[in-house]
């Protein structure tokens, strides 16, 4: 059985091309999902949840569904730069997938909502996302027969509450978990499942081009906020993690993503203003562009063409869109 925590100092040599040696690389196999005491699992509910999620009934117009923004084919995002809500209404920001979002401590870029299901709610009620009344959504979900009878077999008493709704959602979000990756079984032991390309780019990952920094864990996030000097025009920049705390230090900062499934998720940024991961590189390595509250860690980097080549192909090993979620591949359950 994999350790939760497993560390290899590895040399690795192949007969016909050369591979950097990779050195005391701390390697995290994704955890198995726990469920709050507040919301336990149950297959029942994981159904009603994932029955709500497809639904347009929780959008005023019954036009726009979660997965509107989170489709399955997409890596649960919608691969545009904003996401499109009701009424066609451009929004701020780019969609972020739901994939491991059961793991996080903060949800949305800014990190406003600790938990799957004060997050559910959200979007259900901004004006500019689906802009529905929960008093009126109750009434609507109660008046179908389907929703009646799942209810009642999920929760006891068969009230329709925004609270359970919440719940059922965030129960099958909890689901969405990525598969195995090339990373993982390279770790696991397939010294064949990356290429030395990747494995020169796992190096730099962790060295040179320093995105490890941030990049951590079995998530490849440090669960934290900042600013990566993201736009050279400050009159259009977002204010990010301070438009929740208020803080000076947070202006501009945004939530570090989880790099698992990263090779399915573009356009990315909390703007979706990079079309593609080797524009990231590129943007990293330059170092942002100027910002007074701008992180330390931004600066830059000096990779070369072949680095940053190397540097792409370890990321695409964290990909997994063919082992996750079952639906992966359709637009509705």
């Amino acid at each position: 059985m994999i350790q939760r925590v497993l560390v290899f100092i590895i040399i690795l040599s192949y007969s016909v091309t050369p591979v950097a040696k990779v050195e005391a690389i701390v390697y995290e196999p994704v955890p198995e999902m726990t469920f709050p005491e507040s919301n336990p699992w149950s297959q029942e509910k994981e159904e009603l949840g994932r029955k709500l999620f497809f639904d347009p009934i929780l959008s005023e117009d019954n036009t726009i569904s979660c997965s509107s923004c989170h489709l399955p084919k997409k890596s649960w995002t919608d691969g545009l730069p904003q996401s499109v809500g009701i009424k066609n209404q451009v929004l701020k920001r780019n969609s972020p997938s739901i994939l491991n979002s059961g793991f996080l401590k903060t949800l949305f870029w800014d990190g406003r909502t600790k938990s799957l299901e004060d997050q559910a709610l959200m979007p259900i009620q901004d004006k500019a996302e689906m802009n529905q009344g929960l008093d009126k959504l109750m009434e609507e979900l109660a008046s179908k027969p389907d929703y009646r009878k799942m209810f009642k077999a999920v929760f006891s008493g068969s009230e329709i509450t925004p609270e359970k709704l919440a719940m059922a959602i965030a129960t099958f979000e909890r689901t969405i978990i990525t598969g195995k990756t090339a990373y993982d079984r390279y770790w696991e032991g397939d010294l064949e499942a990356i290429s030395p390309a990747a494995i020169r780019g796992m190096k730099l990952f962790s060295g040179k081009a320093k995105c490890s920094i941030c990049h951590s864990g079995p998530l490849f996030t440090d669960q934290q906020f900042h600013n990566i000097g993201l736009t050279s025009d400050q009159t259009k920049k977002d204010e990010g993690r301070k438009s929740v705390t208020g803080e000076a230090f947070h202006d501009g900062a945004f939530k570090t993503p989880g790099l698992r499934g990263i090779s399915s998720t573009a356009p990315f940024m909390h703007d979706g203003g990079m079309p593609d991961l080797l524009s990231v590189i590129e943007f990293y390595d330059q170092g942002g562009f100027p910002d007074d509250r701008k992180s330390p860690f931004i600066s830059p980097i000096g990779l070369d063409d072949n680095e940053k080549k190397d540097l792409l192909e370890f990321l695409l090993t964290l990909g997994s869109q063919k082992n996750a979620y079952p639906p992966f591949n359709q637009d509705s359950p």
